[in-house]
C-alpha cells in the first residue's frame, strides 16, 4: 500500500474541520459555564445556612430553563428508572401510586 507523504499529514492535522452550528454550540457551553459559575459562587458562599434551589433558578439567568429542557430530554431514562423500580414495591405501595396517578389524571 502507498504510505502518504509527511507533508501530506501535516496538512491534514493543521485543516479545520468546521462543525454545523459552532457558533450556537459556543453559545451554549458559554452560557453553561455562566450558570455553573453562579451555582459555584452559591454554594461556596459561607454565610449561606441552606441551599435555596428556588433562589438558585430565580437568580441564574438561563439556569430554570435549562433544567427544565434537561428533565425533558432525559424523560424516556427516568421513566425506564420507574419502571424498574416497581417490582421491588409492596401491592400497597403500588395502589398509593395508582391511586396518585388517577388523581393527576381526574
Amino acid at each position: 500500500m502507498p504510505r502518504k507523504s509527511a507533508q501530506n499529514n501535516e496538512e491534514s492535522e493543521n485543516e479545520l474541520v468546521p462543525f454545523p452550528n459552532t457558533e450556537q454550540k459556543q453559545g451554549e457551553v458559554e452560557d453553561l459555564k455562566r450558570m455553573l459559575a453562579a451555582v459555584l459562587e452559591y454554594l461556596s458562599d459561607d454565610s449561606n445556612e441552606e441551599i435555596d434551589v428556588g433562589y438558585l433558578f430565580d437568580s441564574t439567568e438561563g439556569l430554570r430553563e435549562w433544567w427544565t429542557q434537561y428533565q425533558e430530554n432525559n424523560r424516556k431514562k427516568i421513566e425506564d428508572e420507574i419502571t424498574a423500580s416497581l417490582g421491588e414495591l409492596t401491592l400497597e405501595d403500588l395502589n398509593k401510586i395508582r391511586d396518585q396517578v388517577k388523581g393527576k389524571k381526574g
